[in-house]
């Protein structure tokens, strides 16, 4: 009788990890709806509007429609001038960070998507493709420099290129019937750029320090406050307690970070693999020794920025944070990632996030 009574538990609880995924919401913060990024590389700039989007509500309870490419136009440029500087020795693509946007902010403002929407034409969605083949084709003509002096007059084909596939910046523009300019608009949302800091966690920096992190779309050098791993999971945690959303860069190449079920788990069994995308299943214990090897021999890349907004439980009570993704409503769940713990540990890059929403000791430690 005994051995059945310990088979029947034994039973139950593997049945309690083989169980289809039920969630339930712990934390949920007020963000704008989910956009489609479409065919472009921008997830950097989608990101970080709704980041912005969701701290004006927080501050505020404004809810505005921010322009992402508003943000990506300007830049643009800077890519550009960051590319020819440095003599093609450089980063040139679709790609960028949290950091990008927020010193696209402090130079060139804001606007809301309706004073700049980057559609022109009969265009309905995003599509970058020509427009990234042939800006990169001209700065390699002008890194090439084929007239042997380079013209001043290359930043203007740039701009003019830009104007006809994004549309001209605007200077002025209505909203709500008031009249502003991106830098008025900019204050209007109360928005501070110096608020804002980027945390991230590994073995080859040290702790506590701010370092420039060498990924591929850090073509600005933007720097990064470098944590223990507890601690860079304790600060995601104590922001959402606190009511504060975070921008996330990610790796999401793994099988298991799924756009269709909306899941991102890291399965403790590679065999696995597939039944965790719809069975709740044990995962990996994460280390920041296995975190760092996997950002060393590159099976962890920047490929990917989202927008963490709560957090939910499923039936066995595993915390899953609720990540935004910028892959279209019909994605995921409605749009949106939950993204285990786990996963956060191993694939996460960086967050961004207010420095009011760290906690009290690692404020203190980093000297904000």
């Amino acid at each position: 009788m005994k051995k059945i009574l310990l088979l029947c538990c034994l039973f139950t609880i593997g049945m309690g990890w083989s169980q289809p995924y039920s969630f339930q919401t712990i934390k949920e913060i007020s963000c704008q709806p989910v956009l489609s990024q479409g065919n472009t590389g921008t997830c950097w700039s989608y990101s970080t509007i709704s980041f912005l989007e969701a701290e004006i509500i927080r501050i505020s309870g404004k809810k505005i429609n921010l322009s992402e490419m508003y943000q990506v136009r300007n830049t643009y440029v800077k890519k550009a001038e960051n590319y020819v500087s440095r003599q093609g020795k450089a980063q040139f693509s679709e790609g960028g960070l949290s950091h990008d946007v927020i010193n696209s902010l402090q130079a060139f403002g804001l606007v809301p998507e309706e004073a700049f929407s980057g559609l022109n034409g009969q265009q309905t969605s995003h599509n970058h493709a020509e427009l990234q083949a042939l800006l990169e084709g001209m700065l390699k003509v002008f890194v090439e420099n084929p007239g042997k002096k380079l013209s001043t007059n290359w930043k203007t084909s740039i701009e003019a290129v830009l104007d006809i596939y994004l549309g001209k910046n605007p200077t002025e523009f209505m909203y709500e019937g008031k009249k502003y300019t991106p830098q008025t608009f900019a204050k209007f949302t109360q928005l501070n750029p110096s608020d804002y800091v980027s945390l991230t966690s590994f073995t080859h920096a040290p702790y506590y320090s701010s370092f420039i992190l060498n990924i591929p779309d850090n073509f600005s050098n933007g720097h990064f406050y470098n944590l223990p791993l507890e601690e860079w999971i304790a600060c995601v945690d104590v922001a959402l307690e606190k009511g504060y959303s975070l921008a996330l860069d990610c790796d999401v190449s793994e099988p298991t970070f799924s756009g269709k079920h909306g899941i991102a788990v890291i399965p403790q069994e590679e065999t696995d693999v597939k039944s965790i995308l719809t069975e709740s299943k044990p995962e990996m214990v994460v280390t920041a020794s296995n975190r760092q090897a996997a950002f060393e021999n590159l099976t962890t890349q920047d490929d990917h920025l989202m927008h963490i907004v709560g957090t939910v439980k499923d039936q066995n009570g595993k915390l899953y944070y609720k990540v935004k993704n910028s892959w279209g409503s019909d994605s995921g769940k409605d749009g949106f990632i939950y993204m285990s713990v786990a996963y956060l540990q191993l694939k996460g890059i960086s967050v961004m996030v207010h420095r009011k929403a760290l906690p009290e000791k690692t404020t203190k430690q980093l000297g904000l």
